[in-house]
């Protein structure tokens, strides 16, 4: 297994530039064009899995299965308002461990540069995207998570041609909450 820290989101000064869901899932898609071996299980979390869904679609020889952990954004989240609602609503429900995970990153990269990372995403349709996909697709999301709630974990499913809904117990950030629980929706997925 490998765990792609892509470049250009935690460093500002990476070489993808802007930091935008686009140039970030054509880094993705040329790594795996460039690495040798069977196709992979791509997987991504948040944006990251809307990053894994636009390169499963650039190199989709090079993708066995593609698992996307709570993947924004729904049509109704993709205004600032309704975004910063759904925010707070799930805020809630995430362990505090998460933050020293994320912070450090956030921090680095700056406000600047993540707002225009969240509105590339916004713009961005993934249930559309989904409908090319030919690999098997599990969507995956958190109970109580109202970034990426469990109708829109169902409704991407259903637009995947060979789409799984799993709904898991948390928020947002469940893969960091219970690993070994997300690490059984990947190993389903290899087998997929």
């Amino acid at each position: 297994m490998r765990l792609l820290d892509v470049p250009g989101f935690d460093d500002p000064r990476g070489p993808v530039r802007p930091a935008a869901l686009h140039p970030l899932a054509a880094t993705v898609a040329g790594w795996l064009a460039a690495t040798d071996g069977p196709p992979v299980v791509l997987a991504g979390h948040s944006t990251g899995a809307q990053v894994a869904l636009r390169a499963a679609t650039l190199v989709p020889e090079r993708v066995h299965a593609l698992v996307l952990l709570a993947p924004t954004f729904p049509p109704a989240l993709r205004r600032p308002l309704p975004l910063a609602t759904a925010f707070a609503r799930t805020a809630r429900w995430e362990s505090p461990a998460v933050l020293p995970t994320l912070l450090p990153s956030y921090a680095r990269a700056g406000a600047g540069r993540l707002v225009r990372y969240l509105r590339s995403a916004q713009a961005d349709a993934p249930e559309e995207t989904l409908r090319t996909v030919s690999c098997p697709v599990t969507v995956a999301g958190g109970a109580r998570d109202a970034l990426a709630p469990p109708g829109w974990i169902h409704t991407l499913a259903r637009r995947a041609p060979h789409g799984t809904p799993v709904v898991l117990p948390g928020a947002h950030a469940f893969p960091h909450a219970d690993p070994h629980r997300t690490g059984r929706v990947l190993t389903r997925a290899r087998g997929s």
